[in-house]
């Protein structure tokens, strides 16, 4: 007696298949996404798809009437040979017509597949890069998110057309099957099951490897980014000094070369195996099909089959088992393509917050900048990067942030620009929380340049024109920025003023010294004419102590009207301000005028001499 079956066992066999058809989900998906693409171009696919899935059986049908003519014909020449004739030739012209279609199907296949492969890769480029610019800072900053977006970018933009392919080629394939299994029924209902049976062994080699394939790149996600980076650092012309001048091109090189090495021996391990096993289980279809090339030989031979239909059966059962072998390959194929689809729709299923502030206005018009009581910590930290921080900043002041690296004044400016939101604690402008305004509003009245702005590889206009995209085209509004940030003067010696493109990712382009980039990065904050808070964050660090005093003093004529917050570690800038708040740890451990502070003889007072000291 056998023993009863492991409940354990049936559970874990019914969560696998579960896991395997609940992968397909994404071919509803992929469909509608095509659809949505192109709606013509997916109907002529079908149409072709079903010429080029019917017509090679009506053709194996005729050339059985051609070779059963032909015997006929030879028997009765004397006869009625030239009627004969004339109703064979009719059937060559009829099968070559057919095989003309089938031509002109496959090739329409072909041709639509090019042009969707085009708009379809576009499409899913463009819905990454849309789902981009609907996240927060923070998905940026988490290395487990760069790892979803490197896996959605580098297969999902060809992933749904190739599922779509093996779709239609599924359907195309089934058709040829239910036409060749009418043909074969008429020689053996169990031919037809032998056709199908001869192919399954491969199919379940391929579908196991598909999912070992895509494991395997799901799981070396951190590396291949790691050897993207190192791409970048070794090719980028932001980077070529450092690596020249330290001599860090081999030894980044090397690296380079041991992950590939690492990842290459990986795919071959795989790829040793899958072609092993699928040769090996291939072998099986080709005894099936010898089988039953001798068992329609026989039976021709006894007679119970004509010549004609020996050569249909056996054309048909080729093309048969060519059709059984796509069609789980297709399987496979799709199996596989889901798995990868998985990445993209993960990452635009990233949950985003939505929205929550409509305000345009604030409760108490002109009561300026509020922390009240704000920490914050970093997600997947543990140390708090600000610790219960009180500020209020009234318009027309300056505000001066000082301290040690790390301690929190970046992150300070973060959370006003509601790069992210405080732990604990608000924020208040024009006495409303942050979190009430509306964001674009709130962005506007806004113009921050952090220590490490964008360097656009664009017109020099272009990149001061991006500090308003809603006057980003507009050559006035540059020219009026530019003379704000102190960039006018040097732009006029360019070779196309406004026009001129900076960089060199472009041709003719021109690169421009650090303090020359740091002036059209103050422009750009300037762009800015209706903002009323100006953060500058470091961004004269490559300027020399003269032209950054000069810069700062200029900054303060023109933000006088508004609230002005500087960041610096040099104090002869910092006390032109009318606050200044010196932070240690995320917390605020002094705050006054620079008179105050140096009579406090505290934190402000220790860091002022000592770095007056290197000026003696």
């Amino acid at each position: 007696m056998s023993p009863p079956p492991d409940p354990a066992n049936a559970d874990e066999s019914q969560s696998l298949l579960r896991r395997y058809l609940g992968v397909f989900r994404y071919s509803r998906r992929a469909i509608e996404l095509v659809w949505t693409t192109s709606a013509l171009l997916t109907v002529v696919l079908a149409v072709c798809t079903l010429v080029a899935g019917v017509l090679p059986a009506a053709a194996a049908y005729i050339g059985q009437l051609i070779v059963d003519g032909v015997v006929a014909a030879i028997e009765t020449v004397e006869q009625g040979g030239p009627a004969a004739l004339t109703g064979l030739f009719l059937l060559v012209a009829g099968e070559g017509l057919i095989m003309a279609a089938i031509a002109g199907a496959q090739r329409g296949i072909s041709t639509v597949q090019s042009l969707l492969r085009a708009l379809l890769g576009q499409r899913v480029n463009v819905m990454i890069l849309e789902k981009a610019l609907t996240l927060q800072l923070a998905h940026f900053e988490d290395s487990e998110f760069y790892d979803k977006l490197t896996r959605a970018r580098r297969e999902a933009s060809s992933r749904p057309l190739g599922l779509v392919n093996k779709t239609f080629g599924l359907i195309q394939n089934g058709i040829s099957l239910v036409s060749y299994g009418a043909l074969l029924i008429g020689f053996s209902p169990w031919a037809v099951l032998i056709l199908i049976a001869g192919g399954l062994p491969q199919f379940f080699s391929e579908a196991k490897f598909s999912g070992d394939a895509f494991r395997l790149f799901r799981w070396r996600s951190p590396e291949t980014r790691k050897q993207m980076y190192l791409e970048t650092v070794l090719a980028r012309e932001d980077s070529a000094k450092e690596v020249k001048l330290f001599q860090l091109g081999p030894l980044l090189l090397q690296r380079y070369r041991e992950i590939f090495n690492r990842l290459y021996r990986e795919d071959r391990s795989l790829t040793l195996r899958r072609d092993f096993w699928g040769f090996t289980l291939g072998l099986v279809g080709t005894v099936t099909f010898y089988g039953a090339y001798a068992w329609i030989v026989h039976d021709t031979v006894m007679g119970r089959i004509s010549l004609g239909q020996m050569t249909m059966y056996l054309m048909v059962f080729r093309q048969g088992q060519a059709a059984v072998s796509a069609s789980l390959t297709a399987i496979s194929g799709m199996y596989e393509d889901n798995l990868y689809l998985s990445n993209l729709y993960e990452y635009l299923e990233q949950p985003v917050p939505a929205q929550t502030g409509h305000a345009t206005e604030g409760l108490v018009p002109g009561d300026g900048v509020r922390f009240e009581r704000v920490s914050f910590t970093y997600p997947g930290n543990e140390a708090s990067a600000l610790v219960d921080v009180n500020l209020h900043i009234p318009p027309g002041q300056s505000l001066a942030l000082v301290g040690q690296n790390g301690s929190g004044k970046t992150t300070l400016i973060k959370l006003l620009t509601r790069l992210y939101s405080p732990s604990e604690g608000r924020i208040l402008l024009d006495g409303r929380d942050l979190e009430e305004w509306d964001e674009a509003v709130l962005r506007r009245r806004i113009g921050v340049i952090f220590q490490d702005f964008v360097r656009y590889q664009m017109l020099v206009g272009e990149n001061i024109g991006a500090g308003d995209v809603r006057r980003f085209d507009e050559p006035a509004q540059w020219r009026d920025a530019a003379e704000k940030g102190m960039a006018d003067s040097f732009i006029e010696t360019l070779p196309s003023g406004y026009e001129t493109q900076l960089g060199r990712w472009f041709q003719g382009g021109r690169e421009l010294s650090g303090g020359q980039w740091q002036k059209i990065a103050m422009a750009r904050a300037f762009m800015r004419s209706e903002a009323d808070i100006l953060v500058l964050d470091e961004p004269t660090a490559a300027m020399d102590a003269e032209a950054e005093a000069q810069v700062f003093e200029h900054f303060r004529e023109l933000t006088r009207e508004r609230i002005a917050i500087l960041i610096s570690h040099r104090f002869s800038t910092v006390r032109m301000a009318d606050q200044i708040v010196v932070m240690e740890e995320g917390r605020i451990v002094e705050r006054g005028s620079h008179d105050a502070l140096m009579a406090e003889d505290g934190v402000y007072a220790h860091l002022f001499k000592l770095q007056a000291q290197g000026y003696r």
